[in-house]
């Protein structure tokens, strides 16, 4: 635990304020960098600091995140958040369901979150330790998120990059060739975001007549489940229980 302290300090001292130390279990390091920090960050954590190895990336969407993702007392009457359609609403949102909120509240020192971030997880050899950088993605009003591409620094990036921007709809400035790579060419929307519907957009099916795949609207009927709560039971109230009271 000591080792793992002394190099996120180390990490830290190094990087001069161009990222900051992130939210992560005691055993972990984990950093968050401005989309206009990032590439400078990145070359540091690989030359300087001697991350050498890029293992993964993936899309992170803060859309709902730090709220309660199941309704509780309200499930009876309108059934549970995962099988109605979302609502979006104003951050402020406080719902039970909490559908519309872009993040918990700013923590002090911490920098400001968007919707979309892109965590990359690097690996040191010479350190024998792993490192979480989560890149903060460029978004405006209306335009789609966007942060540079990192497959100059770590060649590995490159698949990595592209299924983030399939599932997520994240673009990677400077990525030489991004095209989706899980979907299909004709698939509608980025899957992994929060507000996809949940029965998609469009479906696939194979046309006797016309002897190919075609793509049509979706003819599955949205319905919402209502399970069965019991939120309280008279067996099981103290009076109940005591033996001297008349049954």
């Amino acid at each position: 635990m000591s080792s793992v302290i002394e190099l996120a300090a180390k990490i830290e001292a190094h990087l001069q304020g161009r990222a900051r130390k992130a939210v992560s279990l005691p055993e972990e390091i984990a950093f968050e960098v401005s989309a206009a920090n990032l590439l400078e960050v990145c070359r540091a954590l690989r030359d300087d600091l001697k991350f050498e190895m890029l293992m993964d990336v993936a899309g992170v969407d803060y859309l709902v995140y730090g709220r309660d993702e199941w309704q509780t007392s309200t499930a009876t009457r309108s059934g549970f958040s995962r099988g109605r359609v979302a609502r979006i609403g104003s951050p402020d949102d406080e719902s039970e369901a909490g559908e519309g909120g872009h993040g918990p509240p700013d923590i002090e020192g911490s920098i400001h979150r968007p919707r979309f971030c892109v965590a990359y997880q690097l690996l040191s050899l010479t350190h024998n330790a792993r490192l979480r950088l989560i890149g903060l993605c460029d978004t405006n009003d209306g335009d789609e998120p966007m942060i540079d591409s990192v497959i100059g620094i770590w060649s590995s990036a490159d698949w990595f990059e592209r299924e983030t921007f399939d599932l997520y709809g994240i673009l990677f400035r400077g990525h030489p060739d991004l095209r989706r790579i899980l979907t299909d060419y004709g698939f509608i929307g980025h899957a992994f975001r929060k507000d996809f519907p949940l029965a998609g957009n469009v479906e696939v099916r194979y046309d006797p007549e016309k002897k190919r795949v075609i793509y049509q609207p979706v003819t599955i009927e949205p319905r919402v489940l209502v399970p069965k709560v019991i939120r309280e039971d008279h067996r099981y109230e103290q009076a109940l229980k005591n033996p001297n009271l008349p049954r």
